[in-house]
């Protein structure tokens, strides 16, 4: 008995022995531990913690402003508040959005289904660019798994004035239309960062504060000049719609620099308002669409003639009996016009005297000539879509009908920027300017045609808008006024159509100390007046009047007021 007391007594000893032991290698192992997590992992743990809860968010960055040469805002941006929601989060801890449904202006059950559509995410946007008001209203009803966000939504305070040349953004503020999308990443600026602490629902606890500043984007100054655009969008959308137009395009270039002040077409856009948008709308048709410059080509025509030495200013040339015949095909003139005069040929728009003018010539130095001038080439002004232009023959193979056609202005195409960037050399006495949407004082330029016959051929253009000239309509009261009118048949699937034409002027002023060269296309004008002087010239008469005025641009010309009247 005494030997099994003892072993009973040896073996509950070694049981509590072993038991202690274990127990203070537990306490060592769980002390040497915590040793190595708080002193040897701190900055580990800390991270991992920090994955757990501190989070980094994108902070904006203020797209550039676009304004105009006189400073006028043509794109801000604006904060607004976008919502979002933790679908995950709402049906794991049954929160009711009731309440938020009619904030948001939709049903209950619209909303119940978006959430479950998304029921494995974390985060989808309910409603972006909310207004302040909305967005505060959602904040006070204080729903786990709804928050807003800060972001940035562009508006146009010019709208349909300037659509064509600003263009717009998408909903996260990256430019595809216009300027927005060609100067895309001068305007957006450099994103920031910032850094908050959230719980396990995601509820913001702390904010850290920013941990890169966000970079706002660039200021963009256009050469536009507001007052002329609105001018120039009024002018030819009223026209449109009193000629039951197509379309139509107007373009307003400073003659010294090369910058465009004004730039419309019709049919317009608000960028502010895209709920209806049309594909139509967008275009920007002068830079875009490509048509048959017609008779306003013949002063260039005109202008090679006299730089090769084939005619004189004073030549003499013999346009009867009113038609020319090539082969199976006959020119014609609207009438019999007999001997006209170079100044002659301009004022009565002669296609058999330009024809003639091409056989001295001949199409490959015509052409040559053209392209120096810009026609039918890209003139890089970087809005997206320009157009090149094209030629419709082999420039290695012309034959007199082809040199004809391309002296009073078929058989090549371009677009209005081209036509303009080559009135622009004319009224510049010769010098190219590039063409640009930038403001920028002037250049030096590239001499095209010597000054004396730049000038001689702008000084003959006046008799176009006098009271013997196609374009009667294009005068302007106390200015002295130079152009040339067009009316261009439409090709069709058969050919050249007879009911569809193009109304083109493209008009220089003042003619006597030229500024602006405008150019105006009105597409399919539907009634009685089709002609260019009876549909585009009104447009650049009424448009010039204003511009110079707003120009400073004193008068010179001083007229009886009834020799002023029977001229418009």
């Amino acid at each position: 008995m005494a030997i099994k007391n003892q072993y009973e007594h040896t073996s509950n000893s070694w049981r509590h022995y072993t038991v202690m032991g274990a127990g203070l290698l537990l306490f060592v192992a769980l002390l040497v531990r915590l040793t190595q997590l708080q002193v040897l992992e701190t900055d580990f743990l800390q991270d991992e913690g920090s994955k757990r809860s501190v989070r980094d968010h994108s902070i904006d960055a203020y797209r550039g402003m676009i304004v105009d040469r006189n400073n006028e805002p043509l794109a801000v941006s604006t904060p607004v508040k976008s919502i979002w929601a933790n679908p995950k989060q709402i049906l794991k801890d049954d929160i009711n959005i009731s309440k938020l449904a009619p904030v948001l202006g939709m049903t209950v059950r619209e909303l119940n289904e978006r959430i479950q559509a998304n029921q494995s995410k974390e985060f989808i946007y309910l409603q972006r660019h909310m207004s302040p008001l909305v967005s505060a209203e959602i904040k006070q009803l204080n729903l786990s798994g709804i928050g807003t966000q800060q972001e940035f939504k562009r508006f146009y305070p010019a709208a349909e004035v300037a659509s064509h040349v600003v263009g717009f953004t998408n909903i996260d503020e990256a430019g595809i239309e216009g300027v927005e999308l060609a100067y895309n990443e001068w305007l957006q600026g450099t994103p920031g960062k910032g850094r908050v602490i959230k719980d396990r629902l995601g509820r913001l606890v702390k904010d850290l504060g920013v941990t890169e500043v966000a970079e706002p984007g660039n200021e963009l100054m256009l050469s536009i000049d507001l007052r002329l655009q609105y001018q120039a969008y009024r002018e030819l959308k009223a026209s449109v719609q009193q000629h039951n137009a197509k379309a139509g395009s107007l373009m307003m270039i400073d003659v010294k620099t090369g910058e465009i002040l004004a730039l419309v077409n019709q049919p317009a856009f608000n960028p502010n308002n895209r709920l209806d948008l049309k594909a139509a709308s967008v275009r920007n048709r002068s830079v875009t669409d490509i048509f048959e410059p017609g008779s306003t080509v013949k002063p260039f025509t005109v202008a090679a003639a006299l730089m090769a030495g084939e005619i004189q200013s004073d030549s003499i040339i013999n346009t009867h009996p009113g038609y020319l015949r090539i082969g199976n095909k006959t020119i014609r003139d609207h009438r019999d016009y007999g001997e006209l005069d170079v100044t002659g040929i301009l004022t009565k728009s002669s296609n058999v005297a330009v024809s003639k003018l091409s056989f001295k010539l001949g199409g490959e130095k015509l052409w040559n000539f053209y392209q120096q001038l810009g026609l039918g080439k890209p003139v890089g002004l970087g809005l997206p879509g320009e157009h090149g232009g094209k030629v419709a023959v082999d420039s290695n193979k012309w034959n007199r009908l082809q040199s004809a056609t391309l002296s009073y202005g078929y058989g090549l195409a371009v677009t209005p920027l081209q036509l303009a960037q080559a009135y622009q050399v004319l009224a510049n006495g010769g010098v190219k300017q590039p063409l640009t949407l930038m403001r920028k004082a002037a250049e030096k330029g590239k001499r095209v045609m010597p000054e004396k016959m730049a000038r001689d051929v702008v000084h003959m253009l006046e008799s176009v808008v006098g009271p013997k000239g196609t374009a009667r309509r294009a005068h302007v009261e106390g200015y002295s006024v130079a152009g040339k009118t067009g009316t261009v048949h439409k090709v069709g699937a058969n050919g050249y159509e007879d009911e569809r034409y193009l109304s083109l002027f493209a008009g220089i002023a003042p003619a006597d100390d030229p500024r602006i060269v405008t150019i105006v296309v009105v597409d399919e004008p539907n009634g009685r007046e089709y002609y260019g002087g009876e549909v585009a010239a009104p447009i650049f008469s009424r448009v010039t009047q204003a511009s110079l005025r707003l120009l400073n641009v004193t008068p010179t010309v001083f007229e009886d007021s009834k020799i002023a009247g029977r001229l418009e």
